[in-house]
């Protein structure tokens, strides 16, 4: 979907197709057909965005054959649907039975990570619509903080610089314009808007910035006006940003609540936990929900856990949500005289994994969801000003 901002710039909304299990054309295409264009119909948009995830064997073909992305493009289009905005953070087998620390992998070091996204933003540049600005891409945070050496650091360096002048050439040759955003995340070697303000210094910030993810930046307990003043000091602009909650618990010491948070413990992905920090002191942190339950963390403070939660449904008390901390991030993102962003991705990938109570029982049920998602966003977003443009 499109909105207006007062001052005239168009802001996408898409949903990220990372909640759906395809890693080639064909699994892609059923995919739209099978969701997209349902979420868009229920919501009775005349066009709706996606956040499209492709794995690498999937956007290396598509970026090798002409054919095979014009198949895509025009199956978009029939369907009334764009993409301004690629997730390229998982690499393949996002839908795995165990995933976990995997999502990591190929990280910064490493030339298949560079290959991979320049491959991405190679597509992106042939799907964007013509009346697009700019592209965006998201991809992680580096690496996994372990192992983190001399070495490493100078390997991602050296890769980000490559991915800079990749980009430009794809802007030279195609006249499209696709930045990348990383995504700092718990966990990782860059977790905090912080530690993006250390790692990233030099980059070329025409090209590389940052991917706010509002559940990541909830889970840090960072404050998103505070965040955002720390990238403009560091010069990092927000290429995109995701709209997600975290799952909060208020009293992780009550039993009540230490029994809702495990019917949150699944095997699939990392639901990294951390414990609000007593005055002067950092967060505590632990990985895993599993390892916060079996005693990781004290449970004196409140909790907040890596487990993105549908954005408009609250979790059966005692739990709750951080969506105060997303509605605080989209009203300093989107709020002031001109948008920090144009490109906002619902990017709630653990439908299938909620507790069993909670998870939707086939297509329509998800579909439905996701529009609820996107409905809710929308009503954000034309809160603090922004409007549907006219049919």
């Amino acid at each position: 979907m499109r909105l207006r901002h007062p001052d005239g710039s168009t802001v996408h909304l898409a949903y990220c197709t990372n909640v759906h299990p395809a890693e080639d054309l064909d699994g892609i295409l059923a995919q739209l057909a099978r969701y997209a264009e349902p979420v868009r119909r229920t919501l009775g948009a005349d066009r709706l965005g996606l956040g499209l995830w492709l794995a690498a064997d999937a956007a290396a073909a598509l970026a090798a054959d002409p054919a095979a992305l014009g198949r895509l493009r025009t199956d978009l289009a029939a369907r009334g649907l764009e993409v301004v905005t690629l997730n390229g953070f998982p690499y393949r087998g996002f839908h795995d039975p165990v995933v976990k620390h995997a999502v990591y992998r190929p990280d910064w070091t490493t030339s298949d990570r560079l290959r991979y996204t320049l491959d991405l933003a190679r597509v992106l540049a042939a799907l964007l619509p013509e009346d697009a600005d700019q592209g965006s891409v998201s991809t992680l945070p580096l690496a996994w903080r372990t192992p983190w050496e001399e070495g490493h650091r100078d390997a991602a360096a050296r890769g980000l610089d490559r991915l800079a002048a990749g980009l430009a050439e794809i802007a030279d040759r195609t006249g499209r314009t696709v930045r990348v955003g990383l995504e700092p995340e718990p966990g990782c070697v860059v977790e905090t808007t912080t530690e993006a303000a250390r790692h990233l210094a030099g980059v070329d910030t025409d090209r590389i910035g940052i991917c706010l993810d509002a559940c990541h930046l909830a889970v840090g307990f960072e404050d998103p006006a505070e965040a955002l003043a720390r990238l403009d000091a560091a010069a990092l602009p927000v290429v995109k940003t995701q709209a997600s909650c975290a799952l909060q618990a208020r009293d992780p010491a009550d039993p009540a609540t230490r029994a809702a948070l495990a019917a949150f413990a699944e095997p699939r992905f990392l639901h990294q936990v951390r414990e609000a920090a007593a005055p002067g002191q950092a967060p505590q942190a632990v990985d895993d929900l599993d390892e916060a339950l079996a005693g990781g963390l004290p449970g004196r403070r409140p909790w907040r856990v890596h487990f993105h939660a549908p954005l408009h449904a609250d979790p059966a008390p005692p739990l709750t949500t951080t969506r105060p901390q997303l509605e605080a991030t989209l009203a300093a993102l989107l709020g002031g005289d001109h948008p920090r962003t144009t490109h906002v991705e619902v990017e709630t990938y653990t439908w299938g994994v909620l507790p069993a109570d909670r998870r939707p029982e086939g297509p329509a049920a998800l579909v439905d969801g996701i529009a609820a998602e996107l409905a809710w966003t929308r009503d954000q977003l034309l809160a603090l000003g922004l409007k549907e443009p006219a049919l």
